[in-house]
């Protein structure tokens, strides 16, 4: 069947079930890499795999394919901030007290700070950034961006330093 006429029927693959068991945790550990949260991870993956349901790439192509849409899409949800209310309310009336009170918030406030200084980048350098410490390795993470497996590296450094840059640019003062 045609790409177009499996679109204009609202068919669903046929290898969806397969690729979706094989590649699932990959796209929602990609995606809580950047949200730091699993739950909207999860709906971040669900989002995903709903688009690569109406899409024709090809199986052996999927996991790059939904590494780099996992990586987008909660890129996408980050700049937002569509859920940023949520979260905020989730660690407020979250249950007890811990147990060192201040090491949390500041751990908190450090992940939130790295979160926005990602949204910052330069789309291709955070997902390069996201995929290679996701733990795809410097092929996949070549596969996924069409790059050559020798840039990956270089991008991937490049990215490392404008993050930096960011956290610096953006630090709070003393």
């Amino acid at each position: 069947m045609a790409v177009s006429a499996r679109r204009r029927r609202g068919a669903v693959r046929t290898d969806l079930e397969e690729v979706f068991r094989a590649a699932y945790p990959r796209v929602v550990a990609v995606a809580a890499r950047v949200l730091g949260s699993r739950h909207e991870a999860e709906d971040v993956a669900q989002e995903v795999f709903l688009s690569f349901a109406r899409t024709a790439v090809p199986p052996g192509e999927a996991a790059g394919w939904l590494s780099v849409a996992a990586a987008h899409t909660a890129l996408n949800h980050l700049r937002t901030g569509r859920r940023r209310a949520a979260r905020e309310s989730a660690v407020d009336g979250g249950p007890g007290v811990q147990p060192d009170v201040a090491d949390a918030v500041v751990t908190l406030e450090e992940r939130r700070r790295v979160r926005s200084a990602l949204a910052r980048l330069p789309r291709r350098q955070a997902v390069a950034l996201v995929l290679r410490h996701s733990g795809l390795s410097y092929a996949e993470v070549a596969a996924a961006l069409d790059l050559s497996p020798g840039s990956v590296g270089t991008t991937v450094r490049r990215a490392e330093t404008a993050l930096r840059e960011e956290l610096t640019r953006h630090a709070p003062p003393d």
